[in-house]
């Protein structure tokens, strides 16, 4: 059995709020930040540095960071800057603070691109988990603001760029190379619900339409879309053809979630529960099959949603 856990939206000075003696429970063989590690918000590197390390100095987090390998993927409080873009001064700066954070070492290959993107492989063949994090801010054009009261905070940009074309160009290269059995692909923000008034793939309707075309070509086996960002849990699914859907889980926040219920659309969702929560994906290696169920979990572990992939 293979357990990878996720989560996003964390806020280090509620550390009674935290999930990580849950979390620490699981034994989990990987931990993903999905972004939002920290409430950075701000043109202070030494802000962000500061918040980062009380992030850290959470035993429980410790607890975890000793015991389970880290990887993650930002988004916009920890890139420094609400709902942040490519405008952002200090973006390469506040990309290295973010790779200190998780301890990648000076030499960590992906600090020799611009941006956060990479991408990992575990496991032995034949039983391998490929993880590619996609960078939706250092590369992202600016959203122009929209009407508040036709209920939607920006105006898509049909024409707008997320992820620039090196960053393209290197994720259809490792869609297409992979032999890898299961591929969790992970942004910040939301791939498929296009209803809500907040920051999602849909305000690049184009980008968008990109993203499911190049899926729906290379289908990936074994495909979960991760995201952070809404302090809501959801599932969504999407059919691309008669033969291939895509899955999406949106796991936040750990920390704090909304107060109360809202009556948000999303035409793809299959179920969504509001509790602060966790991510957690049970991937058990049967031969010739595999079972991979995808839950959400919450305070005193608690399953609140599970979907078998």
């Amino acid at each position: 059995m293979t357990k990878i856990a996720l989560g996003s939206c964390s806020r280090g000075d509620l550390p009674e709020k935290q999930l990580w003696n849950e979390i620490n429970d699981q034994k989990p063989d990987l931990w993903i930040w999905l972004g939002d590690a920290i409430y950075g918000d701000s043109d202070s590197l030494s802000t962000l540095q500061s918040k980062y390390q009380v992030q850290k100095s959470n035993p429980d987090y410790q607890k975890l960071i000793a015991e389970t390998p880290v990887i993650g993927i930002w988004d916009d409080h920890d890139y420094g800057v609400n709902d942040g873009d490519r405008t952002y001064p200090l973006k390469r700066e506040s990309r290295d603070l973010f790779f200190d954070f998780l301890n990648y070492p000076q030499d960590h290959p992906d600090r020799d691109h611009e941006g956060a993107y990479q991408s990992y492989t575990f496991g032995p063949e034949g039983r391998q988990v490929k993880v590619i994090l996609l960078d939706a801010r250092y590369f992202r054009d600016p959203l122009g603001r929209a009407n508040q009261d036709a209920n939607q905070r920006y105006y898509p940009d049909p024409e707008g760029q997320l992820l620039g074309e090196v960053q393209w160009k290197w994720f259809e290269k490792e869609l297409r190379s992979s032999k890898a059995q299961i591929h969790l692909v992970i942004c910040g923000i939301q791939f498929l619900s296009n209803q809500h008034a907040f920051e999602k793939w849909s305000n690049f309707p184009k980008e968008r339409d990109r993203l499911l075309h190049l899926l729906s070509s290379t289908k990936p086996s074994n495909l979960v879309l991760i995201s952070g960002d809404r302090h809501i849990a959801e599932f969504s699914e999407m059919a691309l053809s008669s033969d291939y859907s895509v899955f999406e889980m949106t796991t936040s926040g750990l920390s704090h979630t909304w107060e109360n219920e809202n009556e948000e659309k999303n035409e793809y969702r299959i179920d969504r529960v509001i509790s602060r929560n966790y991510g957690l994906i049970e991937i058990d290696w049967k031969n010739p099959s595999l079972d991979i169920t995808i839950k959400v979990k919450g305070p005193k572990n608690k399953t609140l949603m599970t979907h078998d992939l």
